[in-house]
């Protein structure tokens, strides 16, 4: 049965029908299709660019049972695709071919040198090992890797020299590289290597923005879970860690305007659970700034060009969440879609 949709798409402010055949959307009109959109906004399927679907802690090891529930509860939320930056395990291929579940792009394993990440929760190899360990998991996954470039306040980060080995090893073979950064060196040391994209930029120098703008470098700040942190943060007996932590989320809502105001891409990811929480950062978006248009496109169309999808044309995928009213004017009606389809299928 070949399926009708009808509404205003964003972010063009155009309304559209189009037909659904298989997993494709068409403009070309099909007699007698099954009209399961009538009017209202049109958006393609919600994106999180930093979300660890599997495993929640160390005491839950990775599981797919976990996989497949944390990636239904991203569906359901209307989270038709996901960037996996590192996990505790590969993410397996029968996610690819349940088509209930959503779209995954993954880093395979997250790699970390010793020191810099808890022990044993990834993949832990040698500064020596980690050029040929990132492209063997850019290899293994969907191209991308996920480097560990700082851990801990008062520990030396990732060299930049060995970062940069990295990232051009990983370009070479057509990949991309992710870095976690939460240091002042860490951010440096990644921007200056080239990464594709800086996950949570704490202690970001906004002297770098520009050159993240340059060079291509997204900022992918999962605002949302600092933000849940902060009064915790605050609560705390003073040390050397909760003033660097705090000084670091300080800056962190100037930095994501400045960035978006420079041209750097910035994108929605969560980095927490529950999963399907995606319209939390575009809130957190808006709070930093950031048009409510803007902050919809990082987890919606902008996130999906950034990841090589496009968003609802003539032979994109068919991937999008229905709205009754527009969400760009109020984002909290993301919470509430009126109708899901997944790769062709009503979902809800």
């Amino acid at each position: 049965m070949v399926l009708q949709v009808r509404g205003i798409v964003l972010p063009e402010r155009e309304e559209r029908s189009f037909w659904i055949d298989g997993d494709w959307l068409r403009t070309e009109p099909v007699p007698d299709a099954d009209v399961v959109v009538e009017g209202g906004w049109l958006l393609p399927g919600l994106v999180d660019v930093h979300t660890h679907p599997g495993t929640e802690n160390l005491d839950a090891p990775f599981s797919d049972e976990m996989l497949r529930q944390h990636l239904t509860d991203h569906r359901d939320a209307g989270v038709l695709l996901v960037r996996t930056p590192g996990s505790a395990a590969r993410i397996p291929d029968w996610v690819d071919m349940d088509l209930q579940m959503p779209r995954v792009r993954s880093a395979g394993r997250w790699l970390a040198t010793p020191g810099r990440f808890l022990p044993g929760f990834g993949r832990d190899v040698s500064e020596e090992d980690l050029v040929h360990a990132a492209v063997e998991e850019a290899k293994a996954s969907s191209g991308w890797c996920k480097v560990i470039a700082d851990w801990r306040h008062d520990e030396p980060a990732l060299p930049q020299n060995i970062l940069t080995a990295v990232v051009q090893a990983v370009h070479a073979i057509g990949g991309r590289v992710a870095a976690h950064c939460q240091t002042a060196d860490g951010s440096l040391n990644a921007v200056q290597a080239g990464v594709d994209s800086l996950e949570h930029g704490m202690h970001l120098d906004p002297g770098l923005i520009d050159q993240m703008a340059s060079q291509g470098t997204a900022f992918v700040p999962t605002l949302s879970v600092f933000g849940a942190g902060a009064d915790r943060q605050r609560a705390e007996e003073p040390s050397a860690r909760r003033d660097w932590w705090l000084a670091g989320w300080e800056g962190m809502l100037p930095n994501v305007r400045a960035a978006h105001e420079a041209g750097v891409t910035v994108l929605a990811g969560t980095d927490s659970f529950p999963c399907g929480t995606v319209t939390s950062e575009v809130e957190w978006l808006v709070r930093a700034g950031l048009s409510t248009e803007a902050a919809l496109g990082a987890a919606s169309w902008s996130a999906r060009s950034w990841l090589g999808l496009p968003g609802l044309v003539d032979g994109g995928p068919a991937d999008l969440v229905a709205y009754d009213t527009d969400p760009t004017l109020d984002s909290s009606v993301l919470a509430h879609p009126s109708r899901i389809i997944l790769r062709g299928r009503v979902i809800a």
